[in-house]
């Protein structure tokens, strides 16, 4: 009995291309895992925000984590502790975003969006939406500050991010 050996024809075939390439010069071996720049950032995971490149960052010098909205959750907040106490982070950046869809939209409305587009309930699922941008950023920079496992010579600093124009403002 042979064996079939030609790759299984998944939908994902354009980005397994794209890898060979990235793979074929790859200039990323052997890094240690180590923020080199000291820097973690909690953001939004909207594909407009290139967080290494507008912070002037490149691959290694940075530990980034993405959650909806840019909120410091549970598991972000996970990844910033483990962040800090074992790969190197200084400096914390929590870094929402302008015209970010978990601030536009009431639950309930944002809600009946997900079940018009799934087709099905979705009221098991914890949206989290952001009425208020800004308070939301000043209360999760607050919650990082003062989280028991992130001492006190971390920095931990609030910025907005516009994405049409590119440029950061620190709020907090």
């Amino acid at each position: 009995m042979s064996a079939d050996v030609s790759p299984p024809v998944t939908g994902f075939e354009d980005l397994l291309a794209a890898n060979a390439d990235y793979a074929d010069h790859f200039a990323y071996s052997g890094f240690d895992g180590i923020a080199h720049a000291g820097v973690g950032v909690v953001t939004c995971m909207d594909s407009r925000i290139p967080p290494l490149e507008m912070l002037g960052l490149k691959p290694g010098d940075a530990k980034v984590l993405r959650s909806a909205g840019g909120r410091v959750t549970e598991l972000t907040m996970t990844g910033l502790v483990l962040g800090v106490h074992l790969l190197g982070v200084r400096r914390i950046m929590v870094i929402p975003h302008t015209r970010c869809a978990m601030a536009s939209m009431t639950e309930d409305e944002m809600r009946a969006k997900v079940e018009k587009a799934a087709g099905k309930s979705a009221a098991y699922l914890p949206l989290n939406v952001i009425p208020d941008q800004l308070e939301a950023l000043r209360r999760d920079v607050a919650g990082v500050r003062e989280h028991p496992l992130i001492s006190d010579d971390v920095l931990v600093g609030g910025f907005m991010y516009d994405v049409d124009t590119g440029r950061l403002t620190q709020i907090c």
